[in-house]
């Protein structure tokens, strides 16, 4: 009997240990994977952004953030799956972050853009080439407008064709109203006519398509803002509820039926903001 139950212990201790093995191998993998991913992807977006820090050192930072994240969420909470829930949540948020940048970066761009294109067709209109003009004007701007046709220029002067190096711009900076700007040059330096009558027109446009989305976010705006407060209200109520019935409530996050309630709140929750977002969202 007693070879019996040894038997049984090196089987299960072995069993155990093969287990851990297997999940410590497939847990460095993961480790790994991410690492290249954010590398990867920190790399190109900072690029993008202009910059310029160094990712091994941002990954670090990173890994950082999210066990301290980790551990405050567990001593807030006292739960370790909301904890872990929580840090796999906050390794999207790297993701989200550049997505923001990207986004505030480019409705600088765009808001800048109609006295940018109003100035370089003063600057050609006052005697000056292309080159000329963009080198006047971008003298005397700053911010991502600066950046971008800063790089365009230099692309240009190190021998890039004009259609490649203005598709190069459209391809780090991909909104509509560049693209339309790009078209309008090629157009122009094919088939002639006056290129700095074409920007003033271009900038008009422009200027006049951005006040219409003004216009049109101030008025949905409102219904953006609704769309948050009935996201929010139930998470609201549920830490109401909490307060009342610890107990019961309790048991959300603390057995796997809870668990499972939960993510399909989390589910609806998500897809009642996103239908809402998209009926309160016009395009210009």
């Amino acid at each position: 009997m007693s070879n019996t139950v040894l038997a049984a212990v090196i089987g299960s201790s072995f069993f155990a240990f093969l287990i851990a093995a297997v999940c410590i191998y497939y847990v460095n993998v993961g480790i790994k994977r991410y690492e290249e991913n954010f590398t990867e992807s920190a790399r190109e977006n900072l690029t993008d952004l202009f910059i310029f820090v160094d990712p091994a050192k941002l990954y670090i930072v990173n890994i950082v953030c999210l066990l301290l994240f980790f551990l405050i969420t567990w001593i807030a909470s006292g739960f370790l799956v909301v904890a872990l829930m929580a840090s796999v949540l906050g390794a999207w948020a790297p993701s989200w972050l550049y997505e923001f940048f990207k986004t505030r970066r480019q409705n600088q761009f765009l808001s800048d853009l109609p006295d940018f294109l109003l100035a370089l067709a003063n600057s050609m209109r006052a005697g000056g080439n292309m080159s000329t003009a963009l080198d006047t004007v971008l003298s005397e701007t700053s911010g991502p407008i600066k950046q971008e046709f800063g790089l365009f220029q230099r692309e240009v002067r190190m021998g890039t064709d004009y259609a490649e190096a203005l598709d190069n711009l459209c391809h780090r900076m991909p909104v509509q109203e560049l693209a339309l700007v790009a078209s309008g040059i090629k157009i122009s330096r094919e088939i002639g006519g006056q290129l700095a009558g074409t920007l003033e027109r271009l900038g008009e446009t422009i200027r006049k398509k951005l006040e219409m989305e003004g216009k049109i976010k101030s008025l949905t705006a409102q219904g953006k803002y609704q769309g948050i407060v009935m996201a929010a209200l139930p998470l609201f109520l549920a830490m109401i509820i909490y307060h009342i019935e610890p107990e019961a409530m309790s048991r959300l996050w603390s057995e796997p039926i809870g668990w499972a309630v939960c993510a399909v709140i989390v589910v609806f929750e998500l897809l009642g903001y996103h239908f809402i977002k998209k009926i309160v969202t016009i395009d210009v």
